[in-house]
């Protein structure tokens, strides 16, 4: 039942505005607020690497020819999603994407584990003409890239930048990174890019065995007709 207060705000629209923006202030405070303090959505999943030189470029292009429109790459925990991509997305596979790739539409299947699933020559077929692998795709061709070159000076700027919002870059992996790009075509960084994406995989460290017992001398012999030698006495001797 309405009260006298309720009416007031009803008939306040400045009023009933400011209300409703605090109310939605406090319920995204309660929201969001948490999840910047919880490990496991600011921290790396166990095993997530840095991307290669390579990978970068990939990426860019990726972002460039707008893939990201018709492709996800979250797989909810769903069971049907589950069951046909892999394991659920969690945030900390994300943390060092910027922008972030997770998408709200998808036109073709999400990318997020569509890494290791083909192998690079279905890439570049299906990149360069996508019906000639799955004859009921909308998807347009891209058959430029495989002739575009990687321009080293764009790949070293762009790990730069990402280096300056947290990615663990080196020096050393900047300074690689031209001759890591030397002779690739932007489809060849795609295709790098396109495997990557994958679950982390923590890495097992090795085991070493444990040394081999020395083996001993067996025990010699004695001759045929040779008296058996003394067992030695262990007892220890009376006091």
């Amino acid at each position: 039942m309405s009260g006298p207060l309720h009416d007031k705000i009803e008939r306040n629209i400045g009023l009933m505005g400011i209300l409703i923006a605090v109310a939605i202030s406090f319920g995204g405070l309660v929201e969001i607020l948490p999840l910047m303090h919880q490990s496991s959505t600011t921290q790396p999943a166990p095993g997530l690497k840095i991307r290669t030189p390579l990978e970068v470029a990939g990426r860019d292009v990726y972002l460039r020819e707008g893939c990201y429109n018709c492709h996800s790459q979250m797989v909810r925990s769903l069971h049907e999603e589950v069951m046909r991509y892999g394991p659920a997305s969690t945030a900390g596979e994300s943390v060092w994407d910027h922008p972030f790739q997770w998408g709200s539409k998808r036109t073709g299947p999400d990318l997020a584990r569509v890494g290791g699933r083909y192998s690079d020559d279905w890439h570049r077929i299906h990149l360069k003409n996508p019906r000639d692998v799955v004859p009921e795709s909308n998807m347009p061709g891209y058959p430029w890239l495989a002739a575009t070159p990687l321009k080293a000076e764009d790949v070293v700027a762009e790990m730069r930048a990402l280096s300056r919002v947290g990615v663990p870059f080196t020096e050393q992996d900047i300074a690689a990174a031209p001759a890591a790009v030397q002779g690739y075509t932007e489809m060849d960084a795609l295709i790098a890019f396109l495997q990557s994406l994958k679950v982390p995989k923590p890495e097992v460290p090795a085991v070493v065995p444990p040394p081999a017992p020395e083996a001993t001398a067996p025990a010699e012999q004695p001759a045929e007709g040779e008296p058996a030698p003394a067992a030695a006495e262990t007892a220890a001797p009376a006091q």
